[in-house]
């Protein structure tokens, strides 16, 4: 299921040398990390208002975009996808309370 996630890493990466005139990516990286985030967090709201309005389509392509746009929020902060998806394994089996009350101490 994560092959698509890192074939669509891979390109973020293989953008960064890009010309910013050819690619969308290139642009947002050329643009450095706060340019990235905006990005991600206006995609991220466009992802919630359609859940609350819930039209699956177009939710589907929100995600599409909030993944996306995740992925070159961290790359242009230098954080490979293998980096999130470590923290994900290890938290793997644990409560989600458990693990929210162990980021407190």
């Amino acid at each position: 299921m994560t092959d698509i996630l890192d074939r669509l890493a891979r390109t973020v990466t293989e953008k960064r040398a890009a010309d910013p005139k050819s690619s969308w990516t290139a642009q947002l990286l050329a643009a450095g990390p706060e340019k990235a985030a905006r990005k991600f967090g206006e995609e991220a709201v466009e992802a919630v208002i359609e859940a609350v309005r819930g039209d699956r389509e177009r939710l589907a392509a929100e995600a599409a975009d909030v993944l996306y746009h995740l992925i070159v929020m961290l790359a242009a902060r230098g954080i490979e996808l293998d980096e999130v998806l470590k923290v994900l394994e290890e938290r793997e089996g644990i409560s989600g309370v458990d693990e929210k009350a162990a980021r407190r101490n």
